[in-house]
């Protein structure tokens, strides 16, 4: 009789063996599948800029893969990178931002025109007035529940119509006269780098930082991720959505005060379309458009990308300035479809993990 129940015992003991470990195998290959998605998701676009930038280095040699060209790639991604930085977090937080075009020419024409009462006005005055805007972008899609969409396109219609007023219709251009503090924002160097990079080095260091780092940062992508489910934890969903506008605008404020000091000049017609190049770069980079996932340094990637393709197109000279709008279209449209997949991939080992649990 006992051995009839040990051999009993071995007999279900057997296949219950056998089925625990390949619950832990497919376990493991599930865990394994999501753990790659989720690494293409985020390090996507630093694969194909590190592939683009082989690729030219090896094509026009000198030409591009010079210290000189890399500091001028750098450097034209500093505008951009800036106002992506503060676009990242509101697309991570569940919104989008149409009016920081507008708001860089605003800040362009504001901090040449301000110049001519000195820097600290020309500083001050263009991040103030950006600032401001942002904020109201903030109260009324936080607190008076409008869309975001029209709420930013209200304050886009807005921005260009005031830089358009202060120019007196685009008719006057407004100069920077040289000596002044604020020109040296955009034309110093140091250590041999443009200050404009520098600075936006600072700002992507302090977006990280913030992102991954802060409770503010936590909370952007818990309220990107489900809002209901962040009011249940107690999150301050209004204020966060009112900081999250509110920095996009100062800092597409930064951006049209450094380029107005790089160029010395302030034109109400600059920054058409710099909200959708903003949001090309950040969901490029990695940032789901319907928001609760993305990376700051998956932003700098998108930024540089977009900038390494608009030189390496300057590099062929045959090809149009607008040929780079077309290869960013393409970029998104692979960029919006690989997203699906993955998210797809990860939803469905999600699923077969909860579906294997007892």
């Amino acid at each position: 009789m006992t051995t009839s129940a040990r051999g009993s015992g071995d007999g279900q003991g057997g296949p219950l063996s056998s089925n625990a470990v390949a619950s832990d195998d497919a376990g493991r290959v599930a865990t394994r599948r999501e753990r790659v998605a989720g690494i293409l998701q985020r390090a996507g676009a630093l694969v194909v800029l590190l592939a683009v930038t082989i690729v030219a280095s090896l094509v026009f040699g000198g030409r591009f893969a010079s210290v000189d060209n890399f500091l001028n790639i750098l450097e034209a991604s500093s505008f951009l990178g800036l106002v992506a930085v503060g676009m990242t977090f509101v697309i991570i937080g569940g919104g989008i931002d149409l009016s920081v075009g507008s708001l860089l020419a605003l800040s362009a024409v504001l901090a040449a025109y301000g110049s001519q009462y000195g820097s600290v006005v020309a500083v001050a005055l263009p991040l103030f007035v950006c600032g401001l805007i942002g904020l109201v972008n903030g109260l009324l899609i936080a607190r008076a529940r409008m869309a975001a969409f029209i709420a930013t396109l209200a304050t886009l219609l807005f921005a260009r119509g005031l830089a358009f007023a202060v120019s007196d219709e685009g008719n006057t251009i407004f100069h920077i006269k040289a000596g002044l503090v604020v020109s040296a924002l955009g034309q110093e160097s140091l250590l041999g780098i443009r200050l404009p990079v520098v600075i936006a080095a600072t700002v992507f260091l302090a977006g990280w930082l913030a992102l991954t780092r802060s409770r503010y940062g936590t909370a952007v992508t818990a309220i990107g991720g489900s809002e209901d489910a962040s009011r249940l934890m107690g999150l301050p969903i209004a204020r966060v959505k009112v900081a999250m506008y509110l920095v996009s605008g100062l800092l597409a404020g930064l951006a049209g005060l450094l380029v107005a000091a790089r160029s010395s000049s302030g034109q109400s017609t600059i920054g058409v379309g710099l909200e959708l190049q903003a949001i090309a770069a950040v969901v490029i980079g990695g940032t789901l458009l319907t928001g609760g996932a993305g990376s700051i340094a998956g932003t700098l990637a998108g930024v540089l990308l977009l900038n390494v393709i608009n030189n390496v197109i300057n590099q062929v000279g045959t090809l149009s300035s607008y040929f780079q709008q077309v290869v960013s279209g393409i970029f998104l449209i692979v960029v919006v479809l690989v997203q699906r997949y993955l998210s797809r991939e990860q939803r469905l080992v999600s699923e077969d993990q909860n579906r294997g649990q007892p």
